[in-house]
C-alpha cells in the first residue's frame, strides 16, 4: 500500500495488542477507527490524534453495532484499507469439563463476531479493489494444547476460514493474513482468560498443569506487544504480505516443531493414503 497514510479499522482496542497497535499506527501517521465495547476506555488513544482517529463503541457479537460502526468509519474517512480483527478472549477447560454456554459465548466473539465484522467491511474493500484483512489468531490456531481445546478450536476455525477468504478475494486486490502470537506481556491471563477449573484427577498432569502455567506472571512472558505492533504494521503495508505471521521466538519454535512433526507423520503415510484410491487401469 505504499508510503501513503492508510485507514485502519481495529476491533478490541482497549487493552493488549489492540491498544499497542492503535498507538503504533497513529504514531506512524495513519488514520484509525479504534473500537471497543466501552468507548471511554479508548478515548485517550483518540485524543492523541483527533484529526486522524475516531473512537467507536463496538461489541462484535452485536450486528447492529457492527453495521453502525462500519457506516461511521466510511462516513468519516471514505475508505477502510486495513481491518484488524483483534477482539476476543480465551476460555480454558478440559474438553470433558467444558461448559456449553461459555464455549458458545467464546465462539460468538472469536469466530462469528469476527466473521460478521469482516462481511460488513468486505463490500468497501471490493469497491476499492484493495485492502488487507488481518486476524489476530494465536499459536493455538496452528496447534493444540491441553486445557485450551475450545480456544484452539476458535482459532483453527479462523485459520481455515482465512485460507478460503484469501482464495476468494486475492483476485480483487485484497490480502488476508493471520497473526499467531505466542506468549506476550499483554495481561492476557488476568483480563481476557476465563476458565473452568480442572476437577478430574486424571487430568491433573495435563490440563491442570497447563492451566497453572498459562496463568503465570505476565512479566515471565518473553513477547513485547509494542514490538509486535511494529511487526504487524510492516506486514500490513507490505505489497505481498504473508498469510501467516507467527510472533515471538517461543511461539515460532513451538509452531515449527509441530509442523515438522505433522509433515513427517503425513508424509510417512503416503502409501496408506494412495491405497484408498480406485485402482488405476
Amino acid at each position: 500500500m505504499g508510503g501513503d497514510p492508510t485507514t485502519w479499522f481495529i476491533s478490541g482496542c482497549s487493552t493488549g495488542f489492540g491498544r499497542s497497535l492503535t498507538q503504533a499506527v497513529l504514531q506512524a501517521g495513519h488514520q484509525v477507527v479504534a473500537t471497543a465495547r466501552d468507548r471511554d476506555s479508548i478515548a485517550d488513544l483518540v485524543a492523541r490524534a483527533p484529526d486522524r482517529a475516531i473512537a467507536l463503541e463496538l461489541d462484535v457479537t452485536n450486528p447492529a453495532q457492527i453495521m453502525a460502526a462500519v457506516a461511521q468509519a466510511e462516513a468519516r474517512f471514505g475508505r477502510i484499507d486495513i481491518l484488524v480483527n483483534n477482539a476476543g478472549y480465551a476460555y480454558q477447560s478440559s474438553v470433558e469439563e467444558g461448559e456449553e454456554a461459555r464455549i458458545r459465548a467464546m465462539f460468538d466473539a472469536n469466530v462469528f463476531g469476527l466473521f460478521a465484522l469482516t462481511r460488513a467491511i468486505l463490500p468497501i474493500m471490493r469497491r476499492q479493489r484493495r485492502g488487507h484483512i488481518i486476524s489476530i489468531s494465536s499459536v493455538a490456531g496452528l496447534l493444540g494444547l491441553a486445557g485450551s481445546g475450545y480456544y484452539a478450536a476458535t482459532k483453527h476455525a479462523v485459520e481455515g476460514w482465512s485460507d478460503a477468504l484469501l482464495a476468494e478475494v486475492a483476485p480483487l486486490g485484497i490480502q488476508v493474513s493471520c497473526v499467531e502470537p505466542g506468549p506476550f506481556r499483554t495481561d492476557f491471563a488476568s483480563r481476557s482468560l476465563e476458565r473452568t477449573d480442572c476437577g478430574i484427577d486424571d487430568y491433573v498432569q495435563t490440563v491442570a498443569r497447563r492451566m497453572q502455567a498459562a496463568g503465570g506472571a505476565d512479566d515471565d512472558r518473553p513477547g513485547d506487544p509494542d514490538r509486535a505492533a511494529r511487526a504487524i504494521i510492516a506486514v500490513a503495508l507490505a505489497p505481498d504480505a504473508p498469510r501467516h505471521l507467527v510472533l515471538g521466538g517461543m511461539g515460532h519454535a513451538m509452531v515449527m516443531k509441530r509442523l515438522a512433526e505433522r509433515i513427517d507423520e503425513i508424509g510417512g503415510l503416503g502409501e496408506v493414503a494412495r491405497s484408498a484410491d480406485f485402482p488405476r487401469p
